[in-house]
């Protein structure tokens, strides 16, 4: 179990894994919402439950073996398994920018998706990190999940003063089959709290992908990207420092 696996494989591993991981809280979802006493259910939980040691200590070799793998186990909130997903999807080669990564994990919305290839399972992967970043946001030591917060403080602050009521309202003409909550705020011209949500998780999650790009690329060639990665904030580019920057 612990000799080195292909890339190739890994990526199928963390794709299982993930899916057995949207299992599990689908199940403990239904416990949690009908208030359910049933042992068969809850022993389904803890089997799935050690999954996670079949899986967790290959997956935490593969990573250690490189740098921006040894980088990524060091955050809070980004586990072994999505780490090694990350890495077999990312060809460091293949991606001189931060922006590169973006792309490929469907996270630049300047690009539609019919226009541009991109990976659905490291966007998967991606989407599973942001979500962890928000579970563990009320940890200090959660880099990520401060950054997350941060940003969907500023954005419920926008939302409350009706800077998005442009993109509420062409939320509106595109889609009609919404919750009727949404569908108050949207004529109200504020965008619903889950879309708030969903962009301060893919902020947070974009300037781990921007800080990954780095280590892997200093890595690889030596010296760190030429072209800084930077993030957008209200018209003004930004650089956040890299937590754990093993290069420094």
């Amino acid at each position: 179990m612990d000799n080195i696996i292909d890339d190739q494989s890994v990526r199928k591993i963390v794709q299982c894994y993930a899916k057995v991981q949207d299992t599990k809280n689908a199940i403990q979802e239904i416990i949690t919402r009908e208030d359910l006493n049933i042992e068969i259910l809850d022993r389904m939980v803890d089997y799935l439950d050690s999954i996670d040691l079949v899986v967790k200590r290959p997956m935490s070799t593969y990573s250690a073996s490189k740098v921006v793998g040894r980088w990524a186990a060091s955050q809070y909130g980004i586990g072994p398994v999505y780490t090694a997903g990350l890495i077999s999807h990312i060809d460091i080669t293949k991606a001189r920018t931060a922006g590169s990564v973006w792309r490929y994990a469907g996270f630049d919305p300047s690009y539609s998706e019919q226009k541009y290839y991109f990976n659905g399972e490291l966007k998967n992967i991606c989407f599973k990190i942001g979500q962890s970043f928000a579970k563990y946001s009320n940890k200090k030591q959660c880099f990520y999940g401060k950054l997350y917060l941060q940003d969907k403080t500023r954005r419920i602050e926008k939302n409350n003063n009706l800077d998005y009521a442009d993109k509420a309202a062409d939320i509106l003409k595109k889609d009609s089959f919404r919750y009727q909550d949404d569908v108050i705020d949207l004529n109200n011209g504020k965008l619903p709290l889950e879309h708030i949500e969903a962009q301060a998780r893919r902020f947070a999650v974009k300037i781990f992908l921007s800080h990954y790009h780095a280590v892997a690329y200093q890595d690889y060639y030596g010296i760190p990207p030429s072209r800084p990665s930077y993030i957008n904030i209200e018209g003004f580019e930004q650089e956040v420092d890299i937590p754990n920057n093993p290069f420094l």
